[in-house]
């Protein structure tokens, strides 16, 4: 009997010391919502984005920036409608038929962003995304977190933290 015990000490031992070198190789993955706005393409975190519209109507709101298209009637709420082209630096265009509005929250504030349209909602691992190159224009350094290849198109990542803090600072 003590034969037994002394054999399944060390069968144990064997295998705590086995489960001690066991390594967690599990990569963390990031959601994210790739869109186009202006034959480019871009996406935000999906923890940043509440909700994916289809168009709807916005209504303008006189005395407002360029950058506020107007607002929306989400659910009997009233949601602003943020042009994303505008924030970019990038001309405004024509609507979309294919356009949509992304709800996102995020620097303490929330709002509808319309973009052209939704390419694709995926998971990304963490190590497939890289920095943001030095030579993006100063403008887009803030909000840029970094870039991915998807469908071997680029895709710029964007900081709606960043990119909404600003707004609200003016800087948008």
């Amino acid at each position: 009997m003590a034969q037994e015990q002394s054999d399944l000490d060390k069968v144990l031992s064997m295998r705590r010391k086995a489960s001690a070198e066991i390594i967690n190789v599990d990569e963390p993955i990031v959601k994210l919502v790739i869109f186009e706005l202006d034959g480019e393409w871009f996406a935000f975190p999906g923890e940043a984005i509440a909700e994916i519209m289809p168009a709807t109507d916005v209504y303008f709101v006189p005395g407002c920036p360029p950058s506020l298209e107007g607002v929306i009637n989400v659910r009997g709420d009233i949601e602003s409608v943020i042009r994303l082209t505008e924030l970019l630096g990038k001309p405004a265009t024509a609507q979309a038929p294919t356009s949509s509005i992304l709800r996102g929250q995020g620097g303490g504030m929330h709002s509808g962003i319309r973009v052209d349209r939704v390419v694709d909602v995926l998971d990304v691992m963490q190590s497939a995304i890289q920095a943001p190159p030095a030579t993006l224009p100063e403008h887009m350094r803030r909000i840029v977190s970094g870039l991915i290849r998807h469908q071997d198109t680029p895709v710029v990542i964007l900081d709606l933290n960043r990119l909404f803090e600003d707004y609200q600072r003016g800087l948008g």
